[in-house]
């Protein structure tokens, strides 16, 4: 079926032994629906096929047969995949942002609840507002891609389109840099529940490559800087009504986890003045 879909998630890149770097997306379609579409190899999109978040794209897709997650779809044909128009505007308070996504899916804030939706896979997709923000933290991770991984890589370099050159395939297949650190916020839902979730969004990711630039390679000033822009700018200054999107991975949903979500978009919608007052 063609569908279109609002654009709200797309994560940082990651490598798959099977599809190589990928992306996960998700959105919503025109009725608020969700619909997440997996895999996508982001980077070796046509340019005028690559979407950024909150821009309308139209797809043929259909329910994924492996991934048995409600909202799980592929695209049937990468060619359908066409971009409808520039990303919805942050004007007036993100009142487009509001009107055909916000105010059209439900926003959550009982983890528990949710979880135990995932467990009976009713959703894997949500809108969640903590209670309570507590914390935004950094750890140090694995700095270099799965060896066997980035050896698949090459395999499927070496086995594709033999119409195209070295260098062009190359370039679609160079492999992103791995973030150095793992980026997480630890809340407490409306029930006193705290928790800690790792934030995948592209945009965390490629904030940090942006920072480190700017501080001439200096890791702590540039962790300094993304810090400042999640935690002082959008949770302390009480400017924003902060929400987050979580998702669940596919594996811990299969598992059924403890807690099988993840931080997959951060949302920082400004807090109007009616807000602040009431």
């Amino acid at each position: 079926m063609k569908e279109k879909i609002l654009i709200t998630v797309n994560t940082y890149p990651t490598l798959s032994r099977k599809y190589a770097e990928l992306v996960c997306t998700a959105g919503v379609n025109e009725s608020g629906e969700w619909r997440r579409i997996y895999p996508v190899r982001f980077r070796q999109l046509l340019d005028d096929q690559k979407y950024r978040k909150f821009q309308w794209i139209e797809a043929e897709i259909e329910k994924s047969y492996i991934d048995r997650r409600p909202e799980s779809y592929q695209i049937v044909r990468e060619e359908s995949l066409r971009i409808l128009g520039k990303p919805l505007t942050t004007a007036g308070k993100w009142f487009a942002r509001h009107e055909v996504f916000l105010n059209k899916v439900p926003v959550h804030d009982d983890l528990t609840a949710i979880i135990q939706a995932a467990h009976q896979n009713e959703l894997s997709l949500a809108v969640f507002k903590p209670f309570e923000w507590m914390e935004f933290t950094h750890e140090p991770v694995e700095r270099e891609w799965d060896a066997k991984k980035l050896a698949n890589l090459e395999v499927q370099r070496r086995q594709l389109d033999f119409f195209k050159d070295e260098t062009t395939l190359a370039e679609e297949l160079k492999v992103v840099k791995k973030l150095p650190y793992k980026f997480s916020y630890r809340f407490k839902d409306i029930q006193g529940k705290e928790s800690k979730l790792m934030i995948e969004d592209w945009e965390i990711g490629a904030l940090y490559w942006n920072c480190l630039h700017s501080s001439q390679g200096d890791e702590a000033e540039a962790v300094c800087k993304v810090k400042t822009k999640y935690w002082n700018e959008f949770v302390v200054s009480k400017r924003f009504s902060p929400a987050l999107i979580l998702g669940t991975t596919l594996e811990h949903h299969n598992k059924k986890a403890s807690n099988p979500f993840v931080i997959v978009s951060v949302l920082a919608p400004p807090l109007d003045l009616q807000q602040r007052l009431f």
